[in-house]
């Protein structure tokens, strides 16, 4: 192993420190009475074990570090092993680090609950010990009680109880003989993956009872995914609703700790989706449920006694109602804490009053004190209008009553935890490397975070613009060692592009991989069109039923840059993942005259085979929206498009859709075991492309899901990809 990472390529140590997260101190939490910050943090930039910590704030000799659990320590040296519950909760959450990855605390933060290989764990926070509960396992998501006397987790698909002394282990709610695929206290496929939701239990203020869902997914259908690599090993099942199938069915039981279960009751053949729940002093329990076709959602109380519920307001929206993180909540005093798109711009409303305007695009809710809320936002399209467009940053703002504040101060993406006079402060700067955790007391630094991650051996060196009429927010990176006078540069869009996923963003580490693509020969651009976040409720929602228009913000924002930068728009590839990797499939397929090579990874490619809460969110249900498009057809002379999910599809069962001519090369990418974008996206394209004639490369990869957190196959998918966009565009 090579002792000093200067000495080892972009590529393996990009791939050796998981993308520069490992070491980096995260998941922050602050005591209440302000004396500690409990987080976790491995021990160096190529340790994948997390570890405990606490910052004391308040020592002799001043704020002070101490660690609180070692995994290594409390496993006796021994390998993590994962059950499939936590595998798949780590799968949706993107985690593929090791540890103690995650961790929940009492109300005083001062005992933590989490669990290693399915075992549950706690340790005292204030005197530094860790313990073993002798539990059933494997344990998932273990939660102290608000006052620390017991701890609640999921096991065996059921939600038990213990106390913090280990004693007194029980079932509180478990599913009943003959309820096969009944579990309690978990978050459902679409819920985890989808709404930002990855709880399915939560306690009550009075530590007395619990909100606890109850999961029925005997309606889903089940997909296969099997390793061929290891044919002696079965097949795995997955319950996997696809758009226009059915969902899991998902019930809410307050449960107390005899196991007495009264259920919540809603309409939920009107709301199905579970979306928020909140149970906090400051109110009665909080649900925001949401119509399958996410135009309607309801905010509801629970009444804590019968489980009657009442609708405090619904919302609607004629194209879709987002979901946020924070809301909805109470204040100490009893006000609505919400999110609302309002007059074209996304703000924050306390009670029955605005609280911001569109100077500022709200992103989130970080926490809800009595004088003010803490907030993430973006400039809104006043800044832009303005001039002062502050392309990529990501701030956090204090906001009362008196006005707004912003907490965050330099150029970067800024994130916030609070309780108190605390604030965490992270920030990532796009002119430095990794990112910065400030403690801040009363506004005023008082300690920072040490941060293990490694050094990049490059620096990302990037430009941000906005390009065409549209004014697209990209990044630029060109060669270090290009000059005036060299002549043109041949392109790689490097994009994104898609929903939830902002890539123009500025912070340093976000661009290193573009940076690295650039060194080896290309302009570099990263453009976020229309579907992306962090602008405005307009520029998110404008690709509902057209997809395809995400395609047509890479060609304006590419020939907009040819203006300004050394272009050479003969030779002009796409590479990406996920949602890239359908938009890189999508410019080879249809803009061919643009695009002259695409590596396609992990792509969808039948939007039928993607999930119902994401995919009907954009498309519609398929059936509703094949029949809309069929009424539209009935009054047409002749022709029409297809239907939606056709249209925005690469393939579908007939064959590719709307092809142009020339056929580009393409390289498509994709893990076997991936659980999210399944293999058959890409082998049906594949066959479809085959059938087609056309030219294309399929790279399997053998026990990778969505994620690629091996250290050799994040690096050598680098090197392949280079070396295919160098043969396809003749530059070899």
């Amino acid at each position: 192993m090579t002792s000093s990472h200067e000495q080892v390529s972009f590529p393996r140590q990009y791939a050796r420190t998981q993308r520069f997260t490992l070491g980096a101190p995260r998941a922050f939490t602050v005591a209440p009475d302000g004396g500690r910050v409990v987080f976790v943090r491995s021990g160096s930039g190529t340790d994948r074990a997390h570890r405990l910590w606490v910052l004391d704030l308040d020592g002799p000799d001043g704020p002070a570090e101490r660690l609180a659990a070692d995994p290594e320590t409390l496993l006796g040296g021994a390998a993590e092993e994962l059950s499939p519950e936590e595998r798949a909760r780590r799968e949706r959450s993107r985690e593929g680090s090791a540890g103690i990855v995650g961790y929940a605390v009492d109300g005083a933060a001062e005992l933590a609950a989490f669990a290693l290989s399915g075992r549950l764990f706690t340790a005292e926070l204030r005197a530094g010990t860790a313990r073993e509960l002798p539990v059933p396992g494997p344990v998932v998501d273990p939660r102290p009680s608000p006052d620390g006397r017991l701890v609640a987790y999921a096991a065996g698909g059921a939600l038990r109880v213990t106390g913090a002394d280990g004693t007194g282990d029980r079932a509180l709610a478990e599913p009943e003989a003959g309820e096969d695929g009944v579990v309690y206290g978990l978050a459902e496929f679409v819920a985890s993956e989808e709404m930002g939701r990855s709880r399915g239990y939560w306690w009550g203020p009075g530590s007395d009872r619990l909100l606890v869902a109850r999961v029925d997914e005997s309606p889903v259908r089940r997909w296969w995914i099997a390793d061929p690599a290891h044919p002696e090993r079965e097949p795995q099942a997955v319950a996997y609703p696809a758009a226009g199938t059915p969902n899991a069915e998902v019930r809410l039981f307050l449960v107390d700790l005899t196991g007495n279960r009264t259920e919540v009751l809603w309409d939920r053949a009107s709301f199905p989706y579970l979306a928020r729940v909140h149970w906090s002093s400051g109110g009665a329990p909080l649900l925001q449920v949401q119509a399958r076709d996410q135009r309607r959602q309801a905010c509801l109380t629970v009444d804590p006694e019968t489980g009657a519920t009442e609708t405090l307001r619904v919302d609607e929206d004629p194209v879709w109602l987002e979901l946020y993180g924070g809301v909805p909540a109470w204040t100490p005093d009893g006000r609505l804490v919400r999110i609302v798109d309002r007059d074209g711009a996304r703000v924050l409303v306390v009670g029955d009053r605005a609280l911001t305007d569109a100077r500022l695009h709200v992103r989130a809710v970080l926490d809800v004190g009595a004088e003010d809320v803490l907030i993430s936002a973006s400039a809104g399209g006043t800044a832009e209008d303005e001039g002062a467009p502050e392309t990529g940053e990501i701030h956090v703002y204090r906001v009362g009553e008196q006005g707004v504040e912003r907490v965050s101060e330099a150029p970067g993406v800024h994130a916030a935890v609070r309780s108190g006079a605390v604030t965490v402060l992270s920030s990532a700067r796009p002119d430095a490397p990794g990112g910065t955790v400030r403690v801040l007391r009363d506004g005023k630094r008082l300690a920072e975070v040490v941060s293990y991650a490694q050094r990049p051996v490059l620096s990302a060196d990037f430009t941000l613009v906005e390009a065409g009429e549209r004014r697209i927010p990209c990044a630029v990176l060109l060669p270090s060692s290009w000059r005036e006078g060299d002549g043109p540069l041949p392109v790689l869009l490097d994009p994104y592009g898609g929903p939830h996923g902002q890539r123009v963003v500025a912070a340093h580490n976000a661009h290193l991989t573009s940076r690295w693509f650039a060194e080896q020969g290309f302009a570099v651009i990263v453009a976020d069109g229309r579907g992306t976040p962090g602008r405005s409720p307009a520029w998110e929602k404008a690709i509902s039923r057209d997809l395809t228009l995400t395609l047509d913000d890479q060609v304006e924002a590419l020939h907009a840059l040819a203006g300004r930068f050394p272009l050479d728009l003969g030779r002009v590839a796409i590479r990406g993942w996920s949602f890239g990797g359908y938009l890189a499939g999508l410019a080879a397929l249809r803009r061919p005259d643009v695009f002259h090579a695409a590596v396609v990874g992990a792509p969808v490619t039948d939007w039928r085979l993607y999930d119902t809460h994401y995919t009907e969110r954009y498309l519609g249900l398929p059936e509703a929206e094949a029949e809309e498009e069929a009424d539209k057809k009935s009054g047409e002379k002749s022709g029409g498009k297809s239907d939606v999910y056709t249209a925005n599809s690469l393939m579908s069962h007939t064959g590719l859709t709307e092809p142009r001519e020339p056929a580009r090369p393409m390289m498509v990418v994709h893990g076997l075991a991936d659980d999210n974008v399944v293999m058959a996206h890409t082998l049906r394209l594949s066959s479809a492309l085959l059938a087609a004639g056309r030219p294309h490369e399929v790279l399997p990869l053998s026990g990778v899901t969505h994620m690629t957190p091996q250290e050799q196959v994040a690096e050598n998918l680098l090197l392949l990809q280079v070396d295919f966009l160098r043969r396809s565009l003749g530059l070899r």
